[in-house]
């Protein structure tokens, strides 16, 4: 089990500038800023947004101190941003971790595969999602709905049309009984098994929710 993450003031000037960025407020939980702040701080997406809404409601004494000191000046809190991050590890954070071991959890799933670097396990996830709503013989380029994924994932709709091809070898009611040498047959199936147990309108809300980091 991944230790809890270690939450620092600092962190603060971090996530009040994602949450002064245009449209100002609390931004959707995977939304490209809100991920890459956590990716960056190694704290998982549904603990910023948590800190995010008492931004929004001014919850305590210190976010509020915060908030008066940064809300109306941005170019004074993007000079403590630059300065914290140009400070943290010394200025050289890459270096200074160099050779250590970081724990990490939710940041694979945003992170490339290793078999097929055109796609994260995001992206299997919101195709996984919308293998369950074609059928086989609806799982090709043509369908609008594979060539409408592949823009908003920047892939070509044949990559699509790979990737649910591999789910139909994942597809135990399928039955299908052909070998397959896909490197990404093994990353499907570890989120097929992952997404085993959600209902078919759980998975789609997770889908729905993972894809604003690509919009």
């Amino acid at each position: 089990m991944a230790k809890k993450a270690v939450w620092h003031d600092d962190y603060w000037l971090l996530l009040m500038e994602a949450y002064l960025q245009r449209p100002v407020g609390v931004k959707p939980l995977y939304s490209k800023t809100m991920v890459n702040l956590s990716l960056e701080l190694h704290i998982a997406p549904e603990s910023l947004q948590t800190r995010m809404q008492q931004i929004a409601t001014l919850k305590t004494p210190r976010v509020e101190r915060i908030w008066k000191t940064y809300s109306t000046n941005p170019k004074r809190l993007a000079r403590a941003v630059r300065l914290y991050r140009s400070m943290n590890g010394f200025g050289a954070a890459d270096e200074f971790y160099a050779g250590v071991e970081v724990q990490e959890t939710f940041e694979r799933d945003f992170r490339p595969l290793e078999q097929d670097e055109r796609f994260t396990p995001v992206m299997l996830i919101l195709i996984l999602n919308l293998y369950f709503q074609l059928t086989p013989q609806t799982m090709v380029t043509q369908t609008p709905e594979v060539a409408q994924l592949a823009r908003k994932l920047q892939l070509k709709a044949q990559d699509v049309v790979e990737v649910l091809d591999v789910y139909q070898i994942c597809d135990p009611y399928l039955e299908r009984s052909e070998v397959t040498f896909s490197p990404l047959l093994l990353p499907c199936q570890q989120i097929w098994q992952r997404m085993s147990d959600k209902e078919p309108q759980d998975l789609h809300a997770l889908a729905t929710q993972l894809s604003a980091y690509f919009d």
